[in-house]
């Protein structure tokens, strides 16, 4: 019986990977008009169906975008849901893969959203305008401008931390890309 070819699995180490096939690999590509990326998320084509479109992770979040998660709840039981949750998939946080569906738009976490929302700025903000909002901001409750003022102190460690988080953020991106 003779073969046609020689066999990639003699030897040691393998010369090929494990679980890696001589067949051609099937990928499916974004449903988006025009996109000829890999579509690897799945989005529902209407409510209550079982037909999906497969949008790469931009045409996802970009799809997602108008999406409330929260609709029809009040506060309370938004910030019950959004706490429950948040408690339940701590693990998943600290994994970066994760954190292109943060906002919706792909581009910012819900940590800094909230962060924005401190500063009154719209998610698309650049980190020059997050700076300017900052040190405008933080002039007029300075502890140093307003002594003994506590409502005035309160009001200057919220808008730091909420530059900490963006800054580390932009520092972030900055790094990886």
């Amino acid at each position: 019986m003779a073969r046609s070819g020689r066999s990639n699995d003699w030897g040691f180490p393998r010369w090929r990977g494990y679980e890696e096939g001589r067949e051609a690999v099937e990928v499916r590509i974004c449903d988006r008009h025009g996109c000829n990326e890999p579509g690897k998320c799945p989005a529902p084509k209407s409510p209550n169906s079982k037909d999906r479109w497969y949008f790469c992770e931009k045409h996802a979040a970009e799809y997602n975008k108008g999406w409330d998660y929260f609709e029809g709840l009040d506060k309370e039981e938004a910030a019950q849901r959004a706490k429950s949750e948040q408690a339940e998939n701590a693990g998943y946080a600290e994994a970066q893969h994760y954190g292109w569906s943060g906002s919706g738009d792909g581009s910012r976490s819900a940590d800094e959203m909230r962060a924005l929302e401190v500063f009154e700025l719209e998610s698309d903000a650049d980190f020059d305008a997050i700076k300017r909002e900052y040190r405008a901001r933080a002039k007029k409750v300075h502890p140093d401008v307003k002594p003994g003022d506590r409502d005035a102190a309160d009001e200057f460690q919220k808008l730091q931390l909420a530059y900490e988080v963006l800054k580390a953020a932009e520092e972030r991106r900055e790094w990886k890309g």
